[in-house]
């Protein structure tokens, strides 16, 4: 039997009434960052390298995909940006921090089709969640390899979730929230890719989690940095020597050591506004202990954490 999502949301949120730290509305709007690796989460799949062990033998080390979230509660809405394998998880962080009871679903943003960016969706089906008519809103190519190829195409026939098409810099208005996606280049096999700005009553915020590298862009980078509040940003890989043996050329992400480079002239407050996030299970980042995490905050720069709060 389908069941809405809001029921599905609160009946979660019923079993684990004394675990949950969820706040009633409180008029604030804000981003909320729900995972930070790469598309396979850390530790990853088949990894039993020394950099992955300790993620299998502490559950408290994993991370999730990377995707965010925005919390409107002034209209008692929230948003995904990316619908990751860990939705489950995902979706449960979110209901502590903006119970079903109190914020609605209203959307999920899909950057592209890669797997850690859209397969979330098929939680929503009704072999799980059941759920009914969430808004799905993606691009032209997005929406066409959704709905025409299965199991995602399912999801549409049996109105699990509801599809709103984008446009690159038209802006969808939410309330006192703005959503505008853009395009980057990346690897673009089924989709395009875009990245999303989003702008609250006081802040703007732009989340680009994959981007090959920045010269591929005609947007300068130093140029968006000043044009925000925040900056989550492609961090895939720390340096050219992360992967021995491959030929790094071949992987067009921007390192996390050019992205610095890029940006060493910008004053403490712009440089202040990056947040780099989407981290490889070989970066050293994801160990907040590590000299190359030392490093990037020593030049001004922050790395993104599960549970961080960012005011719009």
């Amino acid at each position: 039997m389908k069941v809405s999502l809001l029921h599905s949301l609160m009946v979660v949120v019923t079993l684990a009434a004394f675990s949950t730290d969820g706040q009633a509305r409180d008029n604030r709007i804000y981003l909320y960052v729900l995972g930070v690796a790469q598309d396979a989460g850390y530790p990853q799949s088949g990894c039993y390298e020394s950099h992955c062990v300790p993620g299998w033998k502490n559950p408290a080390l994993r991370r999730g995909a990377t995707s965010i979230a925005v919390v409107d509660g002034f209209s008692g809405s929230k948003y995904m940006f990316d619908a990751t394998p860990d939705l489950p998880e995902q979706l449960y962080r979110l209901e502590t921090r903006a119970p079903s009871n109190d914020y609605r679903l209203n959307g999920i943003f899909l950057t592209h089709a890669h797997i850690g960016h859209y397969t979330g969706l098929m939680f929503l089906g009704h072999e799980s969640m059941g759920a009914s008519d969430v808004p799905v809103y993606a691009m032209p190519r997005m929406l066409q390899f959704l709905s025409s190829n299965g199991p995602w195409s399912q999801l549409v026939n049996y109105k699990n979730i509801q599809l709103k098409p984008l446009r690159h810099t038209q802006t969808q208005i939410l309330g006192r929230l703005q959503v505008t996606p853009f395009l980057v280049p990346h690897r673009d096999e089924y989709s395009e890719t875009v990245g999303f700005r989003i702008a609250g009553p006081k802040k703007t915020a732009v989340f680009i989690p994959d981007i090959n590298k920045w010269k591929d862009w005609e947007t300068r980078l130093a140029d968006l940095v000043e044009s925000v509040d925040y900056a989550l940003i492609d961090a895939t890989f720390f340096d050219n020597d992360e992967l021995p043996g491959r030929d790094m050329s071949n992987i067009p992400h921007p390192f996390v050591m050019e992205s610095m480079n890029l940006l060493k002239n910008l004053p403490p407050e712009e440089r202040g506004k990056v947040w780099f996030i989407h981290l490889n299970h070989t970066n050293p980042l994801l160990n907040p202990d590590s000299s190359e995490s030392q490093l990037v905050r020593e030049r001004g720069f922050n790395i993104a954490f599960e549970g961080l709060e960012l005011p719009l």
